[in-house]
């Protein structure tokens, strides 16, 4: 799948609400990857978003990896990853998640991406665990806004 992206200039300010609003009817993992699609106006079908659905509560509830960290790498590799055996540019995704990864782990003040940690004071019913994964699910798609304008050299509108 070749992908189109036309978008020159984005708002990282819009993808972080739209992912914040999309959390609730979309889990973490496909809130970013939707708001991701959409603001970089990507010409894939939205079954991409199906990709992410098997990711939230740290991996179908399993509560290891972050799914807004999930998704996050989901939507990088729309960009950046590869889908031919050998293709050498996977090793610049490979950075650009390394980089995600090491940004969230300090950036949730809580020094680790793993689900069971992030939401061990929560009672995953209570509205401090959604208030928590909303601002995870907003973080993370600004993150990968930023990675994705940086590297493609697009402009960000907030600026």
């Amino acid at each position: 799948m070749n992908v189109k992206q036309e978008v020159q200039e984005v708002s990282v300010k819009k993808v972080i609400k739209d992912a914040e609003d999309l959390f609730g009817g979309f889990y973490c993992s496909e809130a970013v990857v939707s708001s991701i699609r959409s603001n970089f106006e990507l010409d894939i079908p939205e079954e991409v978003i199906k990709m992410a659905s098997g990711f939230p509560v740290g991996i179908g509830g399993a509560k290891c990896l972050c799914g807004a960290v999930s998704g996050g790498v989901l939507a990088l590799g729309i960009f950046f990853g590869r889908s031919t055996p050998n293709d050498p540019k996977v090793k610049k995704l490979m950075e650009l998640t390394k980089e995600l990864h090491d940004w969230f782990k300090v950036a949730n003040g809580k020094n680790s991406l793993c689900c069971r940690v992030l939401t061990r004071e929560f009672d995953m019913i209570k509205a401090e665990h959604k208030e928590q994964c909303t601002l995870f699910t907003g973080l993370v798609a600004g993150k990968v806004a930023e990675i994705i304008i940086r590297e493609l050299n697009l402009k960000n509108l907030d600026n």
